[in-house]
C-alpha cells in the first residue's frame, strides 16, 4: 500500500493519543469519487483541535480495501471529531460513491506499535505489551548508558535526560519496537 497523504506531525505512541483505522471496501469504477470523498473527510478532520495527522493507503490488490487512518492526541480530541458535524455531514453526502466500511479499530497508546500492517486484528493483552516492550528498553538501556553516559556525565541532569530520552524514544520507534513486535508476533497474537 502507498500513503497519499500525511500530515508532519509527530508524536510518541505511549502518550494516550488514539489511533483510528478504517478500511473501506470500494466498488471498482467508484475509485476517484472515493478518493476525492476521503480526502474530503481527511483533511476535515485535520482542521479539528489535536488531531495529530491522517494517512490515505490505496489498495495493494485489485479489489482489496482502502486504509483510512486518523491520529488523536486524545480520547475526548477523537469523540470530538466522531460526534462532530462536519464528520456526519460527509457521512450524509456519501450516496452515489458507492463504498462501505468492511473493518473499523482504535488503537490506543502503546497497541499503536503492535498492530499488524494492512489488518484490523485486536492488539494483545496488555500484560503481552509490557513484556514486549521491556525487552525492547532493556538493550537500549544498557546500550545507551555504557555509549553515551561517559560523554554526558558532565551535563546537567536536565539535559542529559532530554539527550537519553531523544536517543530512547528514537530507536524505541524506529529500531526496537518494530523488531521486538515482529519477533514476538506469533506469540502476541496467539489466542
Amino acid at each position: 500500500m502507498a500513503i497519499t497523504d500525511t500530515t508532519e506531525h509527530s508524536v510518541p505512541a505511549d502518550n494516550g493519543e488514539v489511533s483510528l483505522l478504517i478500511a473501506r471496501q470500494v466498488e471498482p469504477g467508484h475509485e476517484e469519487d472515493f478518493e476525492a470523498w476521503a480526502r474530503g473527510i481527511l483533511e476535515t478532520a485535520a482542521g479539528f483541535p489535536d488531531h495529530l495527522g491522517y494517512g490515505l493507503f490505496r489498495p495493494a490488490a485489485e479489489g482489496a480495501p482502502w486504509f483510512l487512518v486518523h491520529r488523536f492526541r486524545n480520547q475526548a480530541a477523537f469523540e470530538a471529531w466522531q460526534q462532530s458535524a462536519e464528520r456526519a455531514a460527509f457521512f450524509a453526502n456519501c450516496q452515489g460513491h458507492h463504498h462501505h466500511e468492511i473493518a473499523r479499530r482504535e488503537l490506543h497508546g502503546m497497541e499503536t506499535w503492535f498492530a499488524k500492517p494492512g489488518t484490523t486484528r485486536p492488539a494483545p493483552p496488555r500484560w503481552k505489551m509490557v513484556i514486549s516492550s521491556g525487552l525492547a528498553i532493556f538493550p537500549i538501556s544498557l546500550l545507551g548508558n555504557a555509549v553515551l553516559g561517559p560523554y554526558l556525565v558532565d551535563l546537567p541532569f536536565v539535559l542529559r535526560t532530554a539527550a537519553f530520552t531523544v536517543v530512547f524514544s528514537t530507536l524505541m520507534t524506529y529500531v526496537a519496537m518494530p523488531a521486538v513486535s515482529k519477533l514476538l508476533r506469533p506469540w502476541l497474537t496467539r489466542g
